[in-house]
C-alpha cells in the first residue's frame, strides 16, 4: 500500500484498523458495512461505491460505518442518523472534526454516544498514524 497517499488529499478512503474494528464488533456484532470495497469489507453484507450505500436501506442491521472522509462525509453522517431513527444501530468511525456543520447538525446532541479515540489511529497498513484525531459516534436504533 502506498502510505504517502494516506497523508494527502489524494484519497478519502481510510481502511479501518482491524484490531480497532474487532473490538467494536465484539461489542456490537455488526451485520452491515455500507462503505466498503470488495477488498476491505468488514461484514458479510456490504455495499460498494457502485451499490451506493446512501441509497440503500440499513434499518434491519447493526451497521459499522467508516465513510469516505471527503466532502461527502456529511451525507453519510446524515444517513447514519436517519437510518437509526428507522431502527438501525449505526457505529461510525469518523475524524473528530467538532468544528464542522455535520458534527453540529447530526452528531452533537443527536448521537447516543461520542467516543473520542485516544491518540491517532494507523489506518490500513500505514506505518504512521493518521494526521487527524478520530471519534466513534454511536446512533442507537429507535424501534419503529
Amino acid at each position: 500500500m502506498n502510505t504517502a497517499v494516506l497523508f494527502s488529499s489524494e484519497t478519502d478512503l481510510w481502511p479501518t484498523p482491524q484490531t480497532f474494528y474487532d473490538d467494536l464488533h465484539a461489542e456490537f456484532n455488526f451485520t452491515l458495512d455500507p462503505c466498503a470495497t470488495t477488498d476491505n469489507a468488514k461484514c458479510p453484507i456490504f455495499f460498494t461505491k457502485e451499490d451506493d450505500g446512501l441509497m440503500q436501506e440499513w434499518a434491519t442491521h447493526t451497521v459499522f460505518m467508516n465513510p469516505p472522509y471527503g466532502r461527502e462525509i456529511a451525507n453519510w453522517i446524515r444517513k447514519a442518523y436517519e437510518e437509526s431513527r428507522k431502527g438501525a444501530t449505526v457505529v461510525c468511525l469518523v475524524p473528530a472534526r467538532t468544528d464542522t456543520r455535520w458534527f453540529h447538525d447530526y452528531v452533537y446532541g443527536k448521537a447516543e454516544e461520542i467516543r473520542f479515540v485516544k491518540g491517532r489511529l494507523k489506518f490500513g497498513d500505514a506505518k504512521n498514524s493518521a494526521p487527524f484525531p478520530s471519534m466513534v459516534v454511536v446512533f442507537r436504533g429507535v424501534p419503529k
